[in-house]
């Protein structure tokens, strides 16, 4: 089929040099390299054939006809009459047989284009090698190359492949091994998540973690000394958010542990906090977590203070707990025990988020963006009311203000505001991208709502994904719910936020390794 790509050629037409491009760019969306690649096709196409012999092809679909799809318009339209591809014919003399011969065919033979009996473009040798008809007992069947194969000995890397298994099967063999792991197990997560006594070592693409050490930092003694950093201005490293005279970074250490967190997709497991790869490029800049390095800069003496026994990914989340428990006056629990990648390995090159508050995004956008990673609708709501804290810099992400009159405390008013204010669009930095390239370009149009003018020091600030929950149906209902009450809200507030921490954690913890964050009988910093 067109699954991956055209195995006829680009667009059906029989040319090897452009089915290379085509070729190496379907598998390289599935994360395959050269070998990875070629292995996969020759080895997987050492069994089988395909089937195409009915010129008058498959008959009507499930969609023309429901009850009796693609019967075949010849004969009975199974065995000899099967048409399912178009194409005709198996690739080896031993198709129910693993070997090389794929390789040997193809760098063994001359073989020019033709049409199959299924009116396909396909491949033939002059003097075609012979397998057994599948069918006809003692008969014979010529074998066959698609434009796809052919495209292995057009491309000078692809050809050093097929060369090398067409002359070493043990290479083949053991390519084809990790390669077919790799396809049939690189959406299961990482290694931690298999299951069995026969379980092969951690593979590079499952972007293995050390181990949790034995002794890791008291949680809550981690918390106080984040607590007390929250408040302490160091405008050498960033300027704090100040309200009423007071310095202030909580805003900044909730929306460093949430671009941490959030791009686990349980799609494939990816993602997520643990191993920390926010801190190495390209994750930390990614336009999306913009000062995020500052973030971790103004973490660094507490991480050094602990030293081995901190991990940055349990810095992070413990940071971003930190905050949200002394703004809201709410108990957050917590598990350590996540480790940091030595170097950088990969594993961020397919997480950059699709949703970043642009103002071209949509309600499909969004709510793909909510279903992958995991989340229920009423979870990703009460998670969007976080934006109680803090507020958005020009300068940095290009959009401006706060969500709240009250920054520093972690209320439903965002929820209040979202659906009692009249919002109107707004362009924080007008005139300032005259100049710059694409690759600089900050996104501008938001929205402000201003009950004293727009010149006003009453003025707050929206996104656009902001809005968009209270225009969609099934989400504005989620609002008024915690717009009307906010211990339902801060409920659901602290176990979405619980979840979204751990979404990426896989083996139990053990109890000794959990804490609860909670300020509520502490005075403010």
């Amino acid at each position: 089929g067109l699954i991956y790509l055209n195995p006829e050629g680009p667009m059906g037409n029989p040319d090897p040099v452009g089915s290379a491009l085509d070729v190496r760019d379907a598998f390289g969306r599935m994360a395959m390299n050269d070998s990875e690649t070629v292995a996969l096709i020759g080895g997987g196409h050492s069994f089988g054939k395909t089937h195409g012999a009915c010129p008058d092809g498959a008959g009507p679909s499930p969609m023309e006809d429901p009850e009796n799809p693609w019967p075949g318009e010849c004969g009975t339209g199974k065995g000899p009459d099967t048409f399912t591809t178009g194409f005709e014919g198996p690739w080896t003399t031993a198709p129910t047989s693993w070997d090389n011969t794929f390789f040997v065919n193809l760098v063994s033979n001359n073989f020019t284009v033709g049409l199959s009996s299924g009116g396909h473009y396909q491949w033939s040798a002059a003097n075609p090698p012979q397998a057994p008809d599948a069918y006809v007992a003692n008969a014979t069947q010529s074998t066959m190359m698609l434009t796809s194969d052919m495209s292995l000995i057009n491309d000078p890397d692809f050809l050093t492949l097929v060369n090398q298994y067409a002359s070493d099967p043990s290479a083949l063999d053991n390519d084809f091994m990790h390669a077919w792991y790799k396809l049939t197990t690189r959406d299961m997560g990482p290694v931690t998540r298999c299951i069995g006594n026969d379980i092969p070592p951690p593979q590079p693409f499952q972007y293995p973690l050390p181990e949790t050490p034995s002794k890791i930092a008291d949680i809550n003694a981690v918390a106080d000394a984040v607590r007390t950093a929250l408040y302490v201005a160091q405008p050498d490293v960033l300027a704090p958010d100040t309200y009423d005279g007071v310095a202030y970074y909580g805003g900044l250490m909730v929306r460093l542990a949430w671009s941490c967190s959030s791009t686990f997709r349980q799609t494939d497991f990816m993602g997520g906090c643990d191993g920390s790869r926010i801190r190495f490029s390209p994750e930390i800049d990614w336009p999306t977590n913009v000062a995020l390095d500052s973030a971790l800069q103004l973490l660094e003496p507490i991480k050094d203070s602990f030293g081995d026994d901190l991990s940055w990914a349990d810095l992070i989340a413990i940071a971003g707990a930190t905050a949200l428990a002394d703004a809201g006056d709410i108990s957050i629990g917590i598990c350590g025990g996540r480790t940091d990648a030595p170097v950088y390995d990969g594993g961020s090159d397919y997480l950059k988020p699709k949703i970043s508050g642009n103002f071209n995004e949509t309600m499909i956008e969004l709510s793909e963006f909510v279903s992958v990673m995991g989340l229920t609708n009423e979870e990703f709501v009460a998670l969007m009311g976080g934006h109680s804290l803090g507020q958005m810099h020009s300068d940095r992400s290009g959009y401006t203000g706060s969500w709240t009159a009250n920054p520093m405390t972690l209320d439903n008013s965002y929820f209040h505001n979202l659906l009692n204010l009249e919002w109107e669009e707004y362009d924080a930095n007008a005139g300032n991208n005259d100049d710059v390239t694409d690759d600089h370009y900050m996104p501008t149009t938001q929205y402000r709502s201003c009950s004293s003018g727009d010149d006003g020091d009453d003025c707050l600030y929206a996104l656009r994904t902001d809005l968009l929950l209270k225009f969609d149906e099934d989400f504005s209902s989620i609002v008024a719910n915690y717009a009307s009450d906010e211990n339902l809200w801060l409920t659901t507030f602290v176990e979405a936020w619980e979840k979204l921490v751990s979404l990426d954690i896989f083996v139990t913890p053990d109890d000794d390794t959990c804490a609860v964050i909670d300020f509520t009988d502490a005075s403010k910093c």
